[in-house]
């Protein structure tokens, strides 16, 4: 072999060394490097989701709004409650209160046997429901200035529950109605009267309100459409699963 082709030989050797050590490098490198996290959908991650949407900010204009003249006949309310169970002797959370409309005529259908808890964040609404439920001589209502994701009602005590249109308003509804099944008792009732919105116009679409409800370990068991009969309005009943 002459010099000249000796020397072609030497270098294509040290090419061909020098590529085989650059792929062993390449594939010794791709395979410490760290996989890229997986996109998860965690429980939380789904809550948290819920618990940012849009909301309405929570009235706090004239209560006596709320008592205008043929309201019980546009929301068929004593229809509302045979659905919910309230009864004599029952036990019922009003949260959301307002003026106390609801909850009067909750005392007045579980009778002295029975309770009915008016639940609000707004103190002004908790004093005019107490100058209410006086002047009215109604002895079954207590009321409670609660927190905004906590009803703060007693422990297993709560036949059914109304949000008379409400939980548009509420901020962190998978929270809430976490904090809301320790006070039911098996078989309890939760209701929600709302009408289809986005949320901040002081409504929230009823696919919303049952995922949300799914989320915080509720079972959707009936589903109405007669409140005021406008096609806005629904009526959905929940239990604890």
């Amino acid at each position: 072999m002459t010099q000249a082709a000796r020397t072609l030989t030497t270098r294509c050797s040290v090419l061909v060394l020098t590529l085989v050590c650059q792929s062993v490098l390449c594939i010794h490198a791709q395979s410490a490097a760290p996989a890229p996290p997986a996109m998860t959908s965690s429980p939380a991650a789904a809550t948290h989701l819920a618990e940012t949407r849009k909301t309405s900010e929570p009235y706090t204009g004239d209560l006596s709004i709320f008592d205008s003249p043929g309201r019980d006949e546009r929301l068929q309310i004593n229809r509302v409650m045979k659905i919910l169970g309230v009864s004599p002797g029952t036990v019922v959370a009003d949260i959301g209160a307002g003026s106390g409309w609801y909850t009067v005529r909750a005392a007045k259908r579980v009778t002295e046997t029975g309770l009915v808890y008016a639940v609000e964040i707004n103190p002004e609404a908790i004093r005019y429901i107490t100058q209410r439920i006086q002047k009215e001589n109604l002895h079954n209502v207590k009321t409670i200035l609660s927190k905004p994701d906590d009803p703060l009602l007693p422990a297993n005590k709560i036949d059914s529950v109304l949000l008379l249109k409400t939980y548009h308003e509420v901020a962190e509804p998978v929270t809430l109605l976490r904090n809301l099944r320790a006070s039911l008792r098996t078989g309890a009732k939760v209701g929600v009267i709302d009408r289809n919105g986005n949320g901040e116009n002081h409504g929230v679409a009823r696919d919303v309100v049952i995922r949300e409800a799914s989320q915080a370990g509720y079972t959707l068991q009936e589903q109405y459409d007669f409140v005021k009969g406008d096609g806005m309005d629904y009526f959905l009943v929940f239990t604890a699963k």
